[in-house]
């Protein structure tokens, strides 16, 4: 697990520890994210994952300048994760082809600087992976903080579908086939290029270079 995993799970569990003890009642307003990453000494944007996580999962909601709030019904297990349609490989590449270039325009209007910091240790992990799972996680990694940067809640939630409809798939076999040593290079040459464009704040550059590595991707993984 990542020092940022890490911490964002230590985050999930001190707020869900509070909700099930009753420190942190329904309808109770929850410590700012400045606060829960002082009192537990963790980066922000650990916090700003965690809280994420738990909103999609029904345990909390978050309004827009007021604070993050425990929902009415958190005594309760939170809701399931809605199940994604049965989709294959050639349909989540259409998918991803359709959603993600969009994506880069938000991201590079809304992304802060803890996006910005997110970005470059996805990158920097992925230069260092030297064997297909460690890239393969980092390089998921990196297109989930795209699309979290976004800060759209909807968007977030529809590219967690895509992720989660490609887990249940054989994409990660056919991933696997589709990887050469050079393709792999080929791929973090492109994330870099994303990225500068993400930080450089160009939504069209972004779009484009975000656009040209999936076409890639979906060239290398269905030949076509």
């Amino acid at each position: 697990m990542s020092t940022t995993t890490g911490h964002a799970q230590r985050v999930r569990d001190f707020i869900t520890d509070g909700i099930r003890a009753g420190v942190y009642g329904a309808r109770s307003k929850l410590p700012t994210e400045r606060a829960l990453a002082a009192q537990l000494a963790v980066p922000r944007s650990a916090v700003r994952d965690a809280l994420a996580v738990l909103e999609s999962g029904g345990a909390v909601t978050r309004i827009i300048g007021s604070g993050t709030y425990v929902r009415a019904a958190a005594s309760e297990p939170p809701p399931a994760e809605p199940s994604p349609p049965s989709a294959s490989p050639a349909e989540i590449m259409e998918a991803r082809l359709l959603v993600e270039p969009r994506l880069a325009e938000l991201a590079a209007i809304n992304a802060d600087q803890d996006d910005f910091a997110r970005f470059d240790d996805c990158i920097r992990q992925g230069d260092a992976a030297d064997d297909f799972e460690a890239f393969e996680h980092w390089d998921a990694a990196l297109h989930q903080a795209i699309a979290r940067s976004t800060h759209n809640r909807l968007v977030i939630e529809l590219y967690a579908m895509i992720t989660r409809a490609r887990d249940l798939t054989a994409w990660g076999e056919l991933k696997r086939r589709s990887l050469s040593a050079e393709r792999r290079d080929h791929y973090r040459r492109e994330h870099h290029a994303i990225v500068a464009a993400l930080k450089a704040r160009d939504a069209a550059a972004a779009e484009a270079a975000l656009l040209g590595h999936l076409e890639r991707v979906r060239s290398n993984l269905l030949g076509r």
